[in-house]
């Protein structure tokens, strides 16, 4: 799920769904660098901007005019507690509803350093989920 937005209108920080080769809906993306061009004598302001991809940790420009429409991921953030590990299969409890779910997508950053009973957040975005971050 996405919501549209002015390409004008996002900062460094913000997220944003890129097109890939020829997939309709696109990847969601962290915008990192972003940098816009006055209007010139034949044509509207450009923003040229560079998103690593949430899932795949790839970078990709992106260059268009400020009021281009484009359509921005809405991102669920929750948080859950590590029933088991299977292998790279992480298998987590959701703490409001109880609903128990498979990942296998985990942040590098903590990769290696999860357990059994710890409360983690994860992230469901586009029908895809990530555990980002060990919460204390």
């Amino acid at each position: 799920m996405s919501k549209p937005a002015d390409l004008g209108s996002l900062k460094i920080g913000s997220y944003i769904l890129l097109p890939v080769g020829d997939q309709a809906t696109g990847e969601p993306c962290r915008i990192v660098e972003y940098d816009t061009s006055k209007p010139g004598k034949h044509g509207a302001a450009k923003a040229r901007i560079v998103g690593v991809g949430v899932f795949d940790n790839q970078k990709r420009p992106h260059v268009g005019p400020v009021s281009m429409q484009v359509h921005v991921p809405l991102i669920d953030k929750r948080t859950g507690q590590i029933i088991s590990i299977i292998g790279q299969t992480i298998q987590i409890m959701d703490s409001e509803t109880f609903e128990t779910i498979d990942v296998a997508l985990v942040e590098d950053e903590i990769d290696g350093k999860l357990e059994n009973g710890q409360n983690v957040e994860y992230w469901k975005v586009m029908d895809r989920t990530k555990i980002m971050r060990i919460k204390s």
